[in-house]
């Protein structure tokens, strides 16, 4: 869902968040597909008032982080041993939903897991989706995007 930074350019902070056009609000529906408002949904994990506590709400906080530009959130729930040096988000890129297909361990009472999903966004106004089987890990209790695992 992203690009490694190229050099930043002079008058934009590195992992600067950027928003949509159509910025996501706090009573907005959450991008992330739950039921609940943005503020009451990953909002709180973006803003550090809580932590995702499954693997599956980690995945769903950072596509919501995707919709609303939050490349801080990415970063800091990336793994250090994969994490890129920075983010560019594609600016003409509308993430439009997301789909769960599986999930295997990523609860409170594992170290890791996997989320399967499909992401759709449209980009230069048309429609597109990327497929991920994501592997997140615990680390220092926290749940932290590892890697995709390889396509079968």
């Amino acid at each position: 869902m992203s690009k490694p930074n190229k050099p930043n350019k002079p008058n934009k902070p590195k992992n600067a968040p950027r928003r949509p056009a159509a910025a996501v609000t706090p009573d907005s529906p959450c991008p992330c597909g739950r039921a609940d408002a943005y503020r009451d949904c990953c909002a709180a994990f973006h803003q550090g008032r809580a932590t995702a506590p499954t693997a599956e709400r980690l995945m769903r906080s950072r596509y919501s982080a995707f919709a609303v530009g939050d490349t801080a959130y990415l970063m800091r729930t990336w793994h250090p041993t994969t994490r890129p040096g920075g983010l560019d988000l594609e600016p003409a890129q509308r993430w439009t939903g997301l789909e769960i297909l599986g999930t295997t361990g990523g609860s409170a009472f594992h170290t890791e897991g996997t989320v399967e999903f499909r992401a759709h966004f449209t980009l230069h106004g048309r429609p597109d989706s990327q497929y991920e089987n994501s592997r997140f890990v615990r680390e220092d209790g926290q749940w932290v995007y590892l890697d995709a695992l390889p396509s079968v």
